[in-house]
């Protein structure tokens, strides 16, 4: 059996690290604190529809966290949890906001930690200072968009850095010694599979904690979406990712937690692929497929 797992799966799972970690429950908890993000300035990403997990906008942190914690606790009582500051760029505002809404949250019950999504263009001196604090202080994760490791691809999604920027924000985040979760995209246009393997074994040479790895699809409403209706370009079937994913686990150092493995998009803004939705069948078919060729996450991996 593979031994970063505790539900017979062939990678390392996010329930293996929390469970071996910390010898308990625990659950994130996704929030919106209401931060915007620095590349709506030129657009934004072109499949962005209104910023990753952009929900709860009339809701105070507490509220937020309560209609999550409450259901779970009748289940498990004793768990823990972590704020996952989820919607748009969660370090673009001044350190005073920043401070007030971490610090708030912090002292929620039973809130042991903090998992902070943003970008890497937007980690200032005084804000990787503060992260620093709050690392010695409580458990910490930071998560950057990076979607791919090609300069070319930066540049036509509109990500509004390119692969320099986000390297040296991986670099300064590990010396300080945070946790650091890295999100890619499979499928994006241009990219065929090799571009997609080269990016997960780039990430391994920076040394990151864990990863998320999504599927493209299009959103009503986003530049994307003008684009796949003028030029429609080729989305992955779901065979081509099944595949593609089993790979670059292979790819994939054993340390590293793979902490989403599918994108996860919401039906009512669904342009494509529609096999998205059926989220549990592609994990299942993930599971079967690494299965069927007795891989396990890290095979790859030079010793």
């Amino acid at each position: 059996m593979f031994s970063y797992t505790l539900d017979n799966k062939r990678y390392h799972t996010l329930n293996y690290f929390f469970r071996n970690k910390f010898i308990s429950k625990v659950f994130k908890v996704a929030l919106n604190a209401g931060f915007s993000c620095p590349n709506y300035k030129t657009g934004g990403c072109i499949y962005c529809n209104h910023g990753s997990g952009n929900y709860y906008e009339n809701l105070d942190l507490k509220t937020q966290f309560d209609l999550v914690k409450v259901p779970l606790e009748k289940k498990w009582p004793n768990s823990k949890y972590i704020a996952y500051f989820q919607a748009n760029t969660n370090t673009y505002a001044p350190i005073s906001v920043l401070k007030e809404k971490y610090e708030m949250v912090l002292k929620f019950p039973n809130v042991f930690g903090l998992d902070i999504a943003t970008r890497s263009d937007a980690l200032s001196d005084e804000v990787l200072n503060y992260l620093e604090e709050l690392n010695q202080r409580t458990f910490l994760m930071v998560e950057l968009g990076l979607q791919s490791m090609h300069d070319k691809t930066l540049k036509f999604i509109n990500r509004g850095h390119d692969l320099k920027n986000f390297e040296d924000a991986v670099y300064k985040l590990k010396k300080l010694g945070i946790f650091v979760v890295v999100h890619i995209i499979n499928g994006l246009p241009g990219e065929d599979k090799d571009m997609m393997i080269e990016t997960v074994k780039y990430l391994n040479s920076l040394g990151i904690d864990g990863i998320k790895i999504h599927m493209l699809y299009v959103s009503k409403g986003t530049a994307l979406a003008k684009i796949y209706q003028d030029h429609p370009f080729h989305l992955l079937t779901k065979e081509e990712y099944v595949d593609i994913v089993c790979e670059q686990l292979e790819y994939l150092d054993p340390k590293i937690v793979v902490m989403r493995i599918t994108g996860d998009p919401l039906k009512e803004e669904l342009v494509a692929p529609s096999w998205l939705l059926k989220k549990f069948c592609v994990l299942n078919d993930i599971d079967k497929e690494m299965k069927k060729r007795d891989i396990y996450q890290g095979d790859k991996v030079n010793p």
